[in-house]
């Protein structure tokens, strides 16, 4: 189904912009041009994204969200003229998820709104995931192979949470650093791979002969769905390897 998008925006020609480009990339589009009725629509229609503008009358958007967020962990990006450092802290302690500043880029936009509710599907998954002798905790973010368990940074842990449940399905370069380390690093395609060979060495996976995660070579990375029960991957953790 096309994601429903509810757009919070009292300045007619931005909302109307924002409905047309969202429009024609296929999501549904609802409208509301001050806080008290975006409060409304929401409860009426459960949306799957709030694009939320700061300035509104009544109801501004800090306290928007707020109310938002007592009631659902719906994905929210601000949408403001204000750029400050504060006002960016702020939006996120009420529990934005991104941030955009007027004036934005149309295709930047749909962008980041794809990016946010691509996180948010990965985040409703499962909160155990175990492939052979490798275990994830996703609420306490802990990892164990065998009886050992794994430190990893929390990169390293998204990065393998993310490709779990992805089990079998080749997951692009791109996708993993638009969903683990956001938007705006997209196309740094070295961090990503220098933290999938650290990954591979914590949980002792060889590149070469991949228990769990493998290479799709000109797309991106797999995590293996034919691996057997009593699996544990290689004795010790191979060092040196590119990914």
């Amino acid at each position: 189904m096309a994601p429903r998008i509810l757009v919070i925006e009292d300045d007619p020609a931005i909302c109307e912009l924002i409905s047309y480009h969202l429009t024609r990339e296929g999501m549904q589009v609802l409208t509301a041009a001050d806080g008290r009725r975006a409060l409304e629509i929401f409860n009426a229609n459960h949306p799957d994204l709030l694009l939320l503008d700061l300035m509104l009358p009544g109801l501004d958007g800090f306290e928007v969200c707020r109310r938002v967020r007592q009631a659902s962990d719906v994905p929210i990006i601000m949408l403001t003229a204000k750029g400050q450092e504060d006002d960016r802290v702020r939006g996120f302690e009420c529990g934005a998820d991104d941030y955009v500043t007027k004036p934005f880029s149309p295709k930047e936009l749909v962008a980041r709104i794809r990016a946010v509710l691509r996180r948010s599907h990965y985040a409703e998954g499962p909160d155990n995931l175990a492939a052979g002798k490798l275990y994830i905790d996703r609420k306490r973010r802990r990892v164990m192979v065998g009886d050992q368990e794994i430190e990893l940074t929390p990169k390293e842990f998204d990065l393998l949470a993310l490709l779990m449940t992805r089990r079998g399905k080749p997951v692009s370069r791109e996708e993993l650093l638009e969903e683990v380390w956001g938007y705006e690093f997209a196309g740094g395609t070295r961090t990503l791979d220098v933290h999938i060979r650290r990954l591979r060495q914590k949980i002792g996976d060889d590149p070469q002969r991949p228990t769990f995660i493998e290479t799709v070579h000109g797309v991106g990375y797999r995590f293996k769905d034919d691996i057997p029960a009593d699996s544990e991957g290689p004795p010790s953790p191979p060092r040196g390897e590119a990914p």
